[in-house]
């Protein structure tokens, strides 16, 4: 009995050191955290995560610790990117304040950076709804906030470096204009904090907007907006959907169809390839009742898990 117990732990042991970088990467993906960034980012003590409010600020301050916790680098030095856009005033009269939240995973190529991010503000305190005047944004955008925190992780557990640096962008002020990604794409974005390199091209980018709820009752729904110069992207997602058993059924409308303004607009506008992702617009879209326990977690989760693949691949395809 002994010697069987003895050989099945040292089974165990190897399994788990034949793993893979991916496998590392995708098993630490999980439901648990997905609703501890989502509740916590969609509570009633961030009231709404509106830029430049206090909701906005602590949020941000939040998300920043996460990624120190996690090992990610500061973007140029500082986590914050802060800006204060020019025609936009608080309420109470003073220019308004917002910041990104910027972290990075160096590459073994320097030269080239792949991207994924999302926005973390909301709206903020609104007209009461059904007696609710805090509208949490927990589909829109704590999902696809919580998406990147995930895939951040999932890098950094994964133990190899990429060949490509990584990039993650949590965006501020998306609800007023796209503010915070037009910043920084106007602000140095092919900049990298490494002396003497510069001009240095952002090659895709990754946006997760939304993609915690279900479209007519379907809970394996996923919009995914592609540009059409990277016929690639499609081949990933769909080979990846199969060969992990990822419970999505992946749509592929025109990006010039994709619903409003989400951030990765202002890349697009730069020639850089995108991917969108987006569980479509439902009806507690911009009211008190986006709630945290309206998201469809394991839906989360499934995405987020391939937005790590299509990063994934990004960062390490000799060419795409």
């Amino acid at each position: 009995m002994r010697y069987i117990i003895t050989s099945l732990f040292l089974l165990i042991t190897l399994c788990c050191y034949s793993q893979s970088p991916i496998e590392k990467g995708l098993n630490v993906i999980n439901r648990q955290d997905a609703e501890t960034y989502i509740s916590i980012l969609a509570s009633d003590s961030l009231e709404g995560r509106k830029g430049g409010q206090l909701g906005g600020i602590k949020a941000a301050e939040y998300l920043k610790n996460l990624l120190v916790e996690m090992g990610v680098k500061p973007w140029r030095g500082n986590y914050y990117q802060d800006f204060s856009p020019t025609n936009h005033q608080a309420s109470d009269g003073s220019s308004l304040k917002l910041r990104n939240v910027l972290g990075y995973i160096p590459g073994k190529n320097s030269d080239e950076i792949v991207m994924i991010g999302a926005h973390f503000d909301h709206v903020g305190v609104g007209r009461k709804i059904a007696g609710d005047s805090i509208y949490n944004g927990a589909d829109d955008n704590a999902s696809g906030v919580a998406a990147v925190l995930q895939v951040a992780k999932a890098f950094i557990e994964s133990g190899q470096k990429p060949e490509r640096t990584v990039m993650f962008g949590l965006w501020d002020g998306e609800e007023m204009g796209l503010l915070g990604s037009f910043h920084f794409v106007e602000d140095h974005a092919s900049y990298i904090p490494i002396p003497l390199v510069s001009s240095i091209p952002i090659k895709a980018y990754i946006n997760c907007d939304m993609i915690g709820r279900d479209k007519n009752g379907d809970g394996s729904h996923v919009a995914a907006f592609i540009s059409n110069s990277k016929p690639i992207f499609k081949e990933w997602i769909e080979n990846d959907i199969a060969t992990y058993n990822l419970t999505l059924s992946p749509e592929f409308p025109s990006l010039n169809s994709s619903p409003g303004g989400s951030d990765h607009m202002p890349f697009m506008q730069k020639g850089v390839p995108v991917i969108f992702y987006n569980t479509d617009v439902h009806p507690d879209y911009h009211k008190p009742s986006d709630e945290a326990d309206k998201i469809n977690y394991d839906k989360v989760v499934d995405i987020t898990k391939l937005a790590f693949l299509n990063l994934w691949h990004m960062a390490n395809a000799e060419s795409f």
